[in-house]
């Protein structure tokens, strides 16, 4: 069964996280995402929005590793 827990495991990064949805939301033509209501955009939309942050946060961690 998926793990349904959304909690952040780091409480610090909670504000970078959003900026990077906001800043990812803008790049795909989202403009004003903060204030739309999600509920209105389609499960696309949405999906691009997080499938970004996730390919963003996962390209982050490599370089980490690689040590660049």
């Amino acid at each position: 069964m998926a793990n349904t827990n959304n909690r952040t495991v780091v409480p610090e990064a909670k504000a970078a996280l959003n900026q990077m949805k906001l800043e990812i939301a803008n790049e795909i033509g989202l403009s004003n995402y903060e204030n739309i209501d999600k509920g209105n955009l389609t499960a696309r939309q949405n999906g691009y929005v997080g499938g970004y942050m996730t390919k963003k946060l996962v390209e982050m961690a490599e370089q980490q590793m690689a040590g660049k």
